[in-house]
């Protein structure tokens, strides 16, 4: 086939967004989909974060349309000197166009790293902007639509000019946008993760009020269900709720705050009677999940300054080694707040700060303000409490030190024969391998019968395994079950862990679907949040779904697995009479090949991936669902559970 000049294709305005959208949103699920509201949302709050408004408001409407207003001050209504057209239209339709490239207009912008109001336009089957601006109203519009005689669609066309319509006392912006159906696969917006991404950002913009309505939603009286959140405490009254179902050190978390060399740090920290450290760090409202150079830096600092603090109160004597960094972080929970210009992110997920500058600034920052709290003596309670938890850290460290080494010997974390009954694959390739931890010896014996041994191990779980919430990493370390995960998976464990040792690079926990089974998933679940979190954050960590039930006819030969009740009545309507029905109560009643077939197949199977899209709000749930508290976790079963709800977990069909 000829190929010439009039083949290469030119992609002018918003096209290339429409043709590519996953370069710019990263996936055009519901995820990709939200992506685009945080956009509008993020622009909104650096108006907020800049001192410029302090309410924002966020609606769902029925059409599935959402719209997000600010009282700030309003997108710029003057013609543009270049494009001859209004700034407004300008943010709109093109590309890479805004006004937070340098600190004239925002000294900090948490919008700048997203993927810009013209893609969310060129995403959206239609947008319309209002601004409020000298007590005017001034609005334009655009869509997207199929052009007949171009034989194409047009993206985020502008289809109103800017123009001045009425009269207000209002100020700020309005943009309400609906995602186009035929871009995203499941274009509706999701209630609750909204909810919780509006709660964080008032957390971490403290005194700034966020309205969210969902018109999608009415209550008896008919108004639509509303929800309204203002912390004026900020990012402390965020380290209270994350703690309100622990033990505390102390009441007040401490909060410290400072600037240097044009970098902002804020951080509340407090300790509690946990045995694990919970930091949760941000930069310009962006969550920063696998931390980057501004938590180094809080680390350093953090150590420095509680070291300093042991040797003058005598806590450490003149002989004594200085405590480790982890034993000041056992049972510390952190928010770190920072805010500077031209952030930048390492990795494809953009979620690890790398700007060399960030370290020096937060350490001299924390090093500062974190030595003056503590000189102050109405502290001295909270320092000697953290010296306390400091001491007895450091000999859990030791105990658990101790039980490595016995756990080497006996198991050898390091290649020994394993604890458990692991059937090993013959596969060498970690990316390939999948690992299934399976609920008991009859299911395990099965599920190794049935598996494709090139690439795929087993390792049956003999007992349920220990609550590893409350529990300190030596008595972690001393049982059986948990040792047998850590040795298969070779990663180690905590501070020591490694993921670049993983051998499996899927790991699926696979459990009976009864009461049992989803218990010994959310041990398992707890066990890899708080020790071997990386296997989650990095997409390693699934949940097999078995069926439900087997529905034979035999005057068909038909046989059809079903994986839920709503399935089920809908695959018997559509069999007619003469089906017969098995009710699978557990995975030991398969057959090898049934299991194989129906939970193991990558062709067949269904997985279920899963993820951590919002760390504090998890870490939150974990300790109230896992915790010691009864009455907190009855509580919130009663308030939250509905079985008739949709999973928001995304099912994986025929994983490779």
């Amino acid at each position: 086939m000829e190929y010439n000049a009039g083949d290469i294709k030119i992609l002018e305005g918003l096209d290339a967004v429409r043709m590519r959208p996953g370069m710019y949103i990263g996936t055009t699920g519901s995820k990709g989909m939200h992506h685009l509201l945080w956009e509008i949302i993020d622009n909104a709050i650096d108006e907020v974060a800049n001192g410029y408004a302090d309410h924002i408001w966020v609606t769902l409407h029925p059409d599935n349309s959402a719209s997000v207003e600010d009282n700030g001050r309003g997108m710029p209504v003057g013609i543009h000197p270049q494009k001859g057209i209004s700034a407004v239209e300008v943010i709109f339709t093109q590309l890479h166009a805004g006004g937070k490239f340098d600190a004239h207009n925002y000294k900090y912008s948490g919008g700048l790293h997203g993927v810009g109001a013209s893609v969310v336009n060129a995403l959206s089957e239609w947008t319309k902007v209002e601004v409020y601006h000298d007590y005017k109203i001034y609005r334009c519009e655009f869509a997207s639509y199929y052009d007949a005689n171009e034989r194409r669609t047009l993206s985020g066309v502008t289809t109103k000019h800017l123009q001045e319509c009425g009269k207000t006392h209002k100020k700020g912006s309005l943009v309400t946008f609906k995602p186009d159906k035929t871009v995203f696969d499941m274009a509706q917006f999701n209630y609750e993760t909204i909810k919780r991404r509006l709660k964080e950002l008032s957390f971490l913009n403290g005194g700034m009020t966020v309205t969210l309505t969902d018109e999608r939603i009415k209550d008896e009286a008919g108004q639509s269900k509303t929800v309204e959140y203002c912390f004026n405490g900020g990012i402390s009254d965020y380290v209270q709720y994350l703690n309100e179902e622990k033990e505390t050190c102390f009441e007040k978390p401490i909060f410290i705050e400072g600037e240097k060399d044009g970098i902002y740090c804020a951080a509340a920290i407090q300790y509690t009677d946990s045995y694990t450290e919970s930091i949760f760090s941000f930069v310009n409202n962006i969550p920063t999940t696998e931390g980057g150079t501004h938590e180094t830096g809080f680390k350093a600092a953090l150590t420095k300054v509680l070291n300093d603090y042991a040797r003058k109160n005598e806590v450490l004597k003149e002989k004594d080694a200085n405590f480790q960094g982890e034993d000041f972080r056992e049972g510390i929970t952190v928010v770190l707040n920072v805010k500077m210009q031209n952030i930048q992110f390492e990795g494809q997920t953009k979620t690890k700060l790398g700007n060399v500058e960030a370290r020096p600034a937060v350490e001299a920052i924390v090093s500062d303000k974190l030595a003056a709290y503590l000189e102050d003596l109405k502290n001295s309670e909270a320092g000697a409490a953290i010296m306390e938890k400091a001491v007895q850290a450091s000999r859990v460290r030791e105990a658990a030190r101790k039980a490595k080494d016995l756990a080497r010997k006996r198991s050898s974390l390091e290649g020994a024969p394993l604890v458990g009954k692991l059937s090993s694959c013959t596969g060498r390739k970690p990316e390939e391998n999948e690992l299934f931890i399976v609920e008991g010896d009859s299911a395990g014996g099965t599920a190794k019968q049935g598996r494709d041994r090139r690439f795929q191990a087993i390792l049956p779980l003999r007992g349920k395994p220990l609550n590893v919430e409350k529990k300190r990493l030596d008595q972690v370390l001393a049982n059986d079950e948990f040792r047998s995960i850590i040795t298969a998976l070779g990663t180690s464990i905590d501070v020591d862990f490694d993921i670049s040792s993983l051998k499996y690079h899927k790991v699926v926990i696979l459990a009976d679907a009864d009461q049992d089974g989803a218990h010994i998933r959310a041990i398992l679940l707890t066990f890899f949040y708080r020790y071997m979190r990386p296997l989650i954050t990095n997409g390693h960590v699934f949940i097999g779904v078995p069926p439900l039930y087997k529905l034979e006819k035999s005057s068909t030969k038909e046989t059809v697995y079903v994986y839920d009740d709503a399935e089920r009545a809908a695959v018997a309507e559509r069999m007619g009479r003469g089906y017969t029905i098995q009710r699978y109560k557990g995975l030991g009643e398969m057959s090898a090949e049934q299991l194989f077939e129906t939970t193991m197949n990558p062709a067949t199977r269904t997985l279920v991936q899963v993820s951590i899209e919002d760390a504090a709000e998890a870490e939150h749930l974990v300790t109230v669902l896992m915790g010691d508290k009864a009455d907190v976790r009855k509580q919130y079963i009663i308030e939250h559970a509905n079985f008739n709800k949709e999973d928001l977990f995304a099912k994986e069909k025929g994983v490779q």
